[in-house]
């Protein structure tokens, strides 16, 4: 699809998020907008049902089936299989870097961090969906460049019963920060504090 379609889109599918792991799913994209979601076993998510903005602020809501044999399950814990939180609140952070780049924001997303993470729930393997449903608070695209930070709470449930809340967790997207010619070492092989 090209840009301008993407960015008039309110619903993606597996694939089209497959393809947008894989820098395929947009034809036509300006240099500058590197965004990728990870690749599966990472991508958690299977679909957006529903994307929208309304000036700063938005929405996005979304699914991941839980599979019997997903690998975390295998080793997380022995005799105790559980979903780690962890990828839960990545699944967040990986929609609020889709959201930057479906608003237009340029550059590679990354992760800032989150205000406030609380558990009262789990995810096992015998679970059906996970879905999360995330209030975009500001997104703002910085002047200088055209690079984007998004902060949205989010809520996260598993066969439509709450079990995460993510408050304030913050993505922005880096200009010149892609590091395409993995494995090789380059001028962007190695991390290290980003410019802000």
């Amino acid at each position: 699809m090209n840009f301008n379609d993407f960015k008039s889109r309110d619903s993606f599918s597996k694939e089209e998020l497959l393809g947008m792991s894989h820098g395929t799913l947009v034809t036509d994209a300006p240099p500058e907008w590197t965004l990728r979601l990870p690749a599966p076993p990472m991508l958690m998510i299977d679909r957006i049902l529903e994307i929208r903005r309304d000036g700063p602020r938005g929405r996005i809501v979304a699914e991941r089936d839980v599979h019997l044999d997903d690998w975390f399950f295998q080793c997380h814990f022995l005799g105790d299989p559980v979903q780690p939180g962890c990828l839960g609140v990545d699944g967040v952070w990986q929609l609020l870097g889709f959201f930057c780049g479906w608003c237009g924001g340029s550059g590679s997303g990354r992760a800032l961090g989150c205000g406030e993470v609380e558990f009262y729930g789990q995810i096992r393997p015998h679970d059906r969906v996970i879905r999360y449903e995330i209030d975009v608070r500001r997104y703002t695209v910085l002047a200088r460049s055209g690079a984007s930070m998004v902060i949205g709470d989010a809520t996260l449930l598993v066969d439509d019963e709450a079990i995460y809340t993510v408050k304030r967790a913050k993505v922005g997207t880096f200009e010149r920060i892609a590091y395409a010619d993995y494995p090789n070492a380059s001028e962007l092989s190695r991390g290290g504090k980003m410019e802000r």
